[in-house]
């Protein structure tokens, strides 16, 4: 519970106690602990379970998770008492179990930490792929993004109140300042579902400023909202009594439009888009709690009690308490940092301009305001140009454009309201408009470019292609989402399959547009780089936004189960090895190509240099079909990705080991090019951490899962349900292991074995890297392609003679084992099918993995040698020794390439 206020609802920083009753629906008797029932565990966990209204289960749960995960761990690194990972640990547990009674406040509170420091704890305990579940993740993750957003708006609210109010008084101006943020904290929560949208937020609070500011006395306003206030404004401020709230006579809420307007012109806001949510939003938040018709300042009693009751119903952080400076909502000093400063005045004659520090407000308006004067001149209808290019058609394109572009408007609207709050409706109008205007332009300007290249107005097949003019739209669409919201991407793609997306949208970020329009990632992906290049005011950040969008479309939202993407493989493959999605040979070369979005919307049709037909020829009896434009690009780029995002987690990794590079990626390009539907609902990372382990394990090169999630986790745009939550078969997810034990490894043994003999397969390519030369590389032979020099190793390994699952890694307990023995051992699935839907099923051998035992590639025992490991060295050893007899007669040093 919050601290103590006085009658007024000042917030006060006093000591909390933590013996809080539980008034949560439902409690019974499970939901008291039962010290007697702990008498295994610390005395002071146990202590600490009850101050916390811990359940039994939920403190049993998290004395496994300290004494399995956490207690082994380095406590020199994680610089908090055992009472404060105690608490993380039991904050852990209950999220899991959902047996959370106290707020977050309360928690942190009792725990002794700040919200930026429990999420710094909660990072550095997990260590695992199993200690912190995806579920826990996800709430700890908004936590600290809704903590963020809430104190840059504090900040600005500071900042702003400062500008407005010249009260004298100490105490009416603490309270002023207390009515007006609680309200709003009121009204964010009430009415905005989404509440880490910044900027809707802010214009929220500007607001609930002007609410306060035309009810104060004029004398008591600094310039210029002195002179905004104009002569309809309400009386002076007075308190209105509870005895005769409810008989007041209340009378239509107006704005004071001058007011309001200064309000936006200090805060680089849109007069129009603040209206908008004044005259929906707010006025339907006053409507909500009686406050329309009120002529005085609000009753802070009456705010704070609501707030309160909001707040214990999202057991989050009491957001008040930003105003008392408490220890648990203390920011980290790169927060303070980011506090706004108004910048030093240059001296006449000087010409150095010091630029204001970019605060998350003031860079999102910027970006805002400068994406607003770039359409200035633009319309969210076709301009002339267009409607002179749809009557060039052999089919006049005009009616379906319109339509399409107003079906998706309304559905566009409808999806916005429902993530951002009621009410929103009109803003996500606003929002649809501005995209559509960018959509028009760009449209122009790509039809512009294609008549200069091809010498041709009839662009008939282009302009009637419904998948490139929802991919257009909805491109200029995320460019204005992602001006509004930041470019932060969600879950690198993995969320909305994965089985954890939440049942109503509350998140704007990339991939949300595509599931609005229920358009296909590779759709999406085809428009991405003509976009860039047709629209020249586009800036730098927002390109990089559009390049991460390619990046995450190509690891892990174009391998969607039903991606058009696998019927272009599949084709591909059955027009055989001349016609592969990319050949390996053309990787070394640079990655040149001129394919426009027309070449790729109308691929597999070869572009010609003839004008563009208006329908496709059927092909002659006979002929082959021409290769996709479109998937030999996007194999193109996904290999230069690929290898750039394994050379970046071998350099943390194995860079003493420089010569099993070249084999990674070698097995890598091999996956990806023959062994695609392993990426299936997966990701480009779990294929490449997965292929690092293999060779290290063929190689004898001690490198272990953890090591390499470990390193994962440092990288950047990286999420940790890449690693956590792998799909193993439909509907089931687990950890890494799991998958490369009964997925990657069952797939690919045969050919991970072949990298120990004496004569390997030829290596890849190293795929052209602009700018960025390939380092680690074998000595290539001079005046070869594919010729290399490296090490011979000294063992030779068959599917029978050697073992490459991962054992007795600390992940979690022993029953992870269990679980994968019934799972491959289970009759109604095997994952020796062949993952195309062909041939007949292969029973599998059930694995027998050492129970307690360290990974075998450390060497080490368990304190009972494994059997598994007893079988494999008997397996092994005659062999070993007649090979290295042989070996000690020959001498290979270089080995031909393909």
């Amino acid at each position: 519970m919050p601290p103590k206020k006085r009658s007024n609802g000042t917030p006060q920083k006093k000591e909390f106690k933590g013996n809080i009753k539980n008034e949560s629906p439902g409690s019974s008797e499970n939901a008291v602990l039962s010290p007697e029932r702990h008498k295994d565990k610390e005395s002071e966990f146990v202590s600490l379970s009850e101050e916390l209204q811990a359940t039994d289960p939920v403190c049993d749960h998290a004395w496994r998770i300290w004494e399995r995960e956490i207690k082994p761990m380095d406590n020199a690194n994680m610089l908090c008492s055992n009472r404060q990972q105690w608490g993380a640990c039991l904050f852990i547990a209950g999220m899991e179990l959902d047996g959370i009674s106290l707020t977050f406040t309360q928690f942190l509170k009792v725990v002794g930490l700040s919200v930026k420091q429990f999420i710094s704890l909660v990072r550095k305990m997990d260590v695992n792929v199993d200690t912190i579940s995806p579920k826990v993740n996800t709430a700890v993750t908004r936590l600290e993004k809704k903590f963020d957003v809430t104190f840059a708006l504090y900040q600005r609210f500071v900042k702003t109140c400062e500008k407005i109010f010249a009260e004298p008084d100490k105490e009416k101006r603490k309270e002023l300042w207390e009515s007006s943020w609680t309200m709003f904290l009121l009204a964010k929560g009430t009415f905005l579902q989404m509440e880490d949208d910044l900027v809707i937020a802010f214009q929220l609070l500007l607001c609930v400023l002007e609410f306060f500011t035309k009810r104060f006395t004029p004398s008591l306003l600094k310039s210029p909202y002195k002179s905004a206030i104009s002569s309809s404004t309400l009386s002076p401020p007075t308190r209105t009594s509870r005895r005769h709230q409810g008989k007041t006579k209340t009378r239509p809420l107006e704005m004071d439009m001058q007011l309001l307007e200064t309000l936006c012109r200090e805060g680089d806001c849109s007069v129009d888009e603040v209206k908008n949510v004044y005259q929906t939003t707010f006025c339907a938040f006053l409507d909500s709690v009686g406050l329309s018709g009120l002529q005085g300042l609000p009753p802070m009693e009456t705010l704070s009690k609501q707030y309160e009751e909001l707040h214990h119903k999202n057991k989050d952080f009491d957001a008040r308490l930003f105003l008392v400076d408490d220890e648990t909502l203390s920011p980290n000093k790169i927060d303070v940092s980011k506090v706004e400063v108004t910048p030093r005045k240059n001296f006449p004659g000087e010409d150095v301009v010091i630029p204001v520090p970019q605060t998350p407000i003031r860079a999102a308006m910027n970006s805002i305001q400068q994406l607003r004067v770039d359409l200035t001149s633009a319309s969210d209808q076709p301009s002339s140009n267009l409607l002179v290019y749809y009557k060039n058609c052999t089919v006049d394109p005009s009616e379906e454009i319109r339509k399409r572009v107003e079906d998706l408007g309304q559905i566009f609207v409808q999806r916005f309201a429902q993530a951002v709050g009621q009410h929103c409706e009109g803003l996500g109008r606003k929002r649809f408009n501005l995209g559509a205007q960018l959509y028009y332009k760009v449209m122009e300007s790509m039809l512009k470019s294609e008549e200069k290249r091809l010498s041709v107005q009839n662009f008939s097949k282009l302009l009637n292609n419904a998948a490139f003019h929802t991919s257009l739209l909805a491109c200029a669409l995320e460019v204005v989402m992602a001006t509004y919201v930041g470019n932060s991407l969600k879950n690198g793609g993995l969320g909305r399959n994965s089985g954890t997306s939440d049942s109503i949208e509350t998140d704007l970020c990339f991939p949300w547009i595509l599931d609005v329009f229920q358009l296909p990632a590779f759709d999406f992906y085809k428009v991405i780089e003509s976009f860039i290049k047709a629209e020249p005011t586009l800036k730098h950040d927002m390109m990089k936004h559009l390049e991460q969008c390619e990046h995450v479309i190509m690891e892990s939202l174009a391998w969607r189960a039903d991606s058009p993407l696998f019927d272009l493989l599949k084709q591909s493959r059955e027009e055989g090895p001349g016609e592969q999605a990319e050949p390996p040979a053309t990787l070394n070369q640079p990655l040149y190509h001129n394919h426009t979005a027309a070449d790729l919307y109308l691929s597999p049709v070869r572009p010609s240099r003839q004008p563009p037909s208006t329908e496709a020829e059927p092909l002659t009896p006979g002929t082959k079909a021409p290769r996709s434009n479109s998937l030999s690009l996007f194999y193109k780029k996904l290999y230069r990705m690929a290898y750039l995002r394994l050379e970046k987690l071998f350099s943390h990794l194995l860079t003493s080991h420089s010569e099993l590079e070249p084999i990674i990626w070698t097995l890598l390009q091999h996956t990806l090019q023959n062994e695609y539907e392993l990426m299936r609902d997966r990701h480009l990372d779990q294929l490449i951490m997965s292929a690092m382990y293999a060779i290290c394990k063929v190689k004898n090169v001690d490198l272990r899962f953890k090591t390499i999630v470990t390193a994962y986790k440092e990288l950047p745009n990286t999420n940790q349900e890449t690693f956590k939550r792998v799909l193993i078969r439909e509907g089931q997810y687990d950890s890494i292991i799991v998958f490369y034990n009964l997925v990657f490894m069952q797939k690919l043994k045969t050919n991970i074995l072949q990298y120990s003999s004496p004569r390997p397969p030829p290596l890849s390519p190293i795929p052209h890297i602009p700018c960025s030369p390939y380092k680690n590389s074998p000595l290539r032979v001079p005046g070869s392609n594919n010729v290399y020099v490296s090490p011979l190793k000294s063992s030779l390994m068959t599917p029978r003679s050697r073992i490459l699952i991962s054992i007795g890694e600390s992940f979690g307990s022993a029953d992870k084992f269990q679980k994968i023995n019934q799972m491959v051992s289970s009759t109604d699935w095997s994952l020796k099918r062949r993952l195309d839907g062909g041939s007949a099923l292969k029973p599998l051998k059930r694995l027998r993995f050492d129970m307690d035992g360290q990974d075998e590639a450390d060497g080490s025992k368990s304190s009972g040698e494994s059997t598994l490991i007893q079988k494999l060295a008997e397996m092994s050893s005659t062999r070993s020794r007649m090979q290295e007899q042989k070996l000690k007669e020959e001498s290979i040093n270089e080995h031909p390439g393909p």
